[in-house]
């Protein structure tokens, strides 16, 4: 803080979560794990070693404190749980050490992070974990970060991110301001009971309000259909496909690299389409591909959902909490020409986006606080332990996200941040993610899927690249400069040798 800024803002130690963040709490079961992954390569060194980046990254929590928020639940449910923020952390429980297997490929490290993905965060600790992974293919270290989606959204996560990074420019230095107080007690039931109905009685205050925004809301989508007659936004016909099921526990993880560049020209290349609308069309290419080789191509298109941040434009950088809403949108798959694809599925996301604006991008997050917490956590188990989701077509098909991430190259505790990678969650029913953050000049798809519904998900990252180049209309039949992770691990192994 400058001479003369104005002071921060200071939050209490304790703080009610909000019913959207709470919500990701209620959906995890012992099959559906709400954690993100955010996965950090770096240069190896002599500077390096696990207890200077533990080091490191004690000295920078102050910078953090999100980190040091748990959990506690409210007595019988009454009201969403709170946040407590704590004076320390413990660090064993927080930050692990790992040896990559086999030859230390990026393969190998797939492998692992899978592992790492298969098993929730403890509620009695903060929610996140760092994962120190040793052994990578030409020195490099990985650091797997695994945090609850209670804790930060992807906007969040990028500044938590960008304070634990060192760049170029003087002007990131502090990407986020924000200060919690903390505590070494944990609260009284007694209090949190009278807090809870305290809090409760203020949300209702609240409520005729939100449903006349709803209603106001509604009214606007139905005008606009009836002026404009758009075709309907997909939700609730997904096809069946073997990936959508009853999720079990464990996850498998893969990751695929292609230049930034290769996806604006693309995106230059079909007229209205936006760098989002290439990243759901490539999704696409990936999944027909994938489809077709296992003979169950259905006739209609596959569906996604796209998770939207609801912060406006200029809104300051924040440390924690959900502004996130999600639209829905074909990826048309039933859909033989790329062109026409792109075309497809960006009219469908513009009406997508159009009704999400039209009803209000927080109606989900505002209505979200009235959740009864102990009915919609039983309710979600219930319905994981009978493998409900089996039963029936999934709403969507996959769920695919799009989040910027650093444009100009950064530092980790002095060792050079070589590729970033990000995944979300997945939720019952639906066993594949693909998120993808920028990084520099990349854009990095990373792929989490539960694996006794989509086995081999390294095989389906290696047809994006090609799905890309389907999208290609300059070059038909060129081949895009693209990185998987066997070409990543020979690019190191040719550097190595050259060394």
């Amino acid at each position: 803080m400058t001479s003369g800024s104005a002071p921060r803002p200071v939050r209490p130690a304790i703080e009610r979560m909000t019913g959207f963040d709470a919500g990701f709490l209620y959906m995890e079961t012992p099959a559906v794990h709400m954690h993100t992954l955010k996965i950090a390569v770096l240069a190896g060194g002599e500077d390096l070693s696990y207890d200077t980046f533990v080091a490191g990254m004690l000295a920078r929590l102050k910078r953090l404190p999100p980190l040091r928020r748990r959990v506690v639940e409210v007595p019988f449910g009454i009201n969403h749980p709170v946040w407590v923020t704590q004076r320390r952390i413990d660090v064993p429980h927080h930050i692990r050490r790992h040896r990559i297997g086999g030859t230390g490929s990026m393969r190998d490290l797939e492998q692992l992070i899978g592992i790492i993905a298969s098993t929730p965060l403890h509620r009695d600790r903060p929610l996140w974990e760092l994962h120190y992974c040793e052994g990578l293919e030409g020195g490099r270290v990985a650091v797997v970060g695994k945090m609850h989606h209670a804790l930060a959204d992807g906007a969040a996560a990028n500044a938590l991110l960008a304070n634990v990074t060192d760049v170029r420019s003087a002007a990131n230095a502090e990407a986020a301001a924000e200060e919690f107080a903390t505590t070494d007690r944990l609260p009284r039931r007694r209090d949190l009971v009278r807090h809870a109905w305290a809090d409760a009685a203020a949300q209702a205050r609240l409520l005729p309000g939100l449903l006349r925004r709803t209603l106001r809301g509604a009214r606007g989508v139905l005008r606009a259909r009836r002026a404009g007659a758009r075709s309907p936004v997909p939700v609730l016909h997904a096809p069946r496909v073997s990936f959508n099921g009853a999720l079990t526990p464990l996850r498998s993880f893969a990751t695929v690299s292609v230049p930034l560049a290769e996806m604006k020209r693309v995106r230059a290349q079909h007229p209205g389409a936006t760098l989002n609308d290439v990243v759901l069309a490539t999704t696409s290419g990936a999944l027909r591909r994938w489809l077709a080789e296992r003979g169950e191509q259905p006739s209609s298109s596959l569906l996604a959902g796209v998770p939207v941040s609801t912060d406006a434009r200029d809104a300051k950088p924040r440390l924690g909490g959900n502004h996130v809403s999600n639209l829905f949108t074909t990826l048309a798959t039933d859909v033989d020409d790329p062109a026409e694809r792109v075309r497809r599925i960006g009219e469908t996301t513009r009406d997508a986006k159009e009704i999400h604006h039209r009803l209000g991008a927080s109606i989900l997050l505002d209505w979200s606080q009235f959740a009864p917490p102990r009915p919609f956590a039983a309710a979600v188990r219930a319905y994981s332990w009978l493998h409900a989701a089996s039963w029936h077509p999934a709403p969507f098909s996959v769920i695919v996200s799009n989040v910027p991430g650093p444009r100009e190259p950064a530092t980790i505790g002095g060792a050079r941040l070589l590729d970033l990678y990000s995944v979300g969650p997945l939720v019952d029913g639906v066993g594949l993610n693909v998120t993808v953050w920028s990084y520099v000049d990349q854009m990095n798809f990373s792929l989490l899927a539960c694996p006794d519904l989509l086995p081999d998900v390294h095989v389906l990252a290696s047809y994006f690249p090609e799905a890309l180049r389907e999208l290609d209309l300059a070059r038909p039949g060129a081949t895009a400069p693209v990185r998987t992770a066997e070409a990543d691990d020979d690019e190191h192994r040719g550097a190595q040798s050259s060394a």
